[in-house]
């Protein structure tokens, strides 16, 4: 089996340690991982601000980057979606043939993290241990386009030491939303304040979440208000 990591742009320049944490579990369930050094970004903020044509060279690379692996797993459900969902699209809407070539041998191997944990190695306990109390946000583009369900879940509800807390409004956006975050800024925050509200009241020590988008989001939020909560990427945890 030939593994990809898609680490995404926000995990590499920002949180690198979500990459190495993808890596190590991998590693730990006997799957090796290889990273394409020629990765950049899938697409996804010149997409959702309306740049199509401008996407177009980011969909290309990502196909020739990723040729060959049999799955291409990423820790972001926000862009496995922009992959599986709007790369058809494009492809559709699109002049060029190529980009109909690279949506067909793409997106049947682009998997969210938990996905591939639990569809295609089959595994919910991975030999974790985390002994915390967490409540869990499910990020808009896993729960809605990728429809994760409760397989984030079943992970953490497998790690050994950890209490799992339910989060009031769980399926409410969190706010961030990529550009809507700096276009529509005081609505983004209302809506993060809260999500942070809601992840107070369980009295869990972290807020855990499987995108580190909306993480960044609602960490910020958190550090600004000095709350004892912190915000962690579930591949981090397991």
């Amino acid at each position: 089996m030939r593994v990809a990591l898609f680490v995404t742009c926000v995990n590499d320049a920002v949180y690198p340690s979500t990459g190495v944490a993808v890596v190590k579990l991998l590693e730990r369930l006997g799957v090796e991982a290889d990273f394409p050094p020629g990765q950049t970004c899938c697409g996804q903020p010149q997409f959702n601000t309306g740049y199509r044509r401008e996407t177009e060279p980011l969909m290309r690379r990502m196909g020739r980057v990723f040729e060959g692996y049999d799955h291409v797993v990423t820790p972001s459900g926000s862009c496995a979606a922009m992959v599986r969902d709007n790369y058809p699209r494009m492809a559709r809407k699109g002049s060029d043939p190529q980009l109909q070539r690279v949506s067909d041998a793409l997106v049947p191997r682009m998997y969210e993290l938990t996905e591939f944990l639990v569809d295609v190695l089959g595994v919910t306990d991975v030999g974790a241990y985390f002994p915390h109390t967490v409540t869990y946000h499910p990020s808009c583009h896993g729960l809605r386009m990728l429809g994760l369900g409760d397989r984030p879940r079943r992970l953490l509800e497998g790690v050994k030491g950890l209490e799992l807390r339910e989060l009031p409004g769980a399926e409410e956006c969190c706010g961030f939303g990529g550009t809507f975050a700096v276009k529509n800024s005081d609505v983004s925050v209302a809506m993060g304040e809260d999500k942070i509200r809601n992840a107070a009241s369980t009295g869990a020590d972290v807020l855990c979440g499987a995108d580190n988008s909306c993480l960044m989001h609602l960490g910020g939020l958190l550090h600004r208000r000095d709350a004892p909560q912190r915000a962690l990427h579930l591949a981090e945890i397991l």
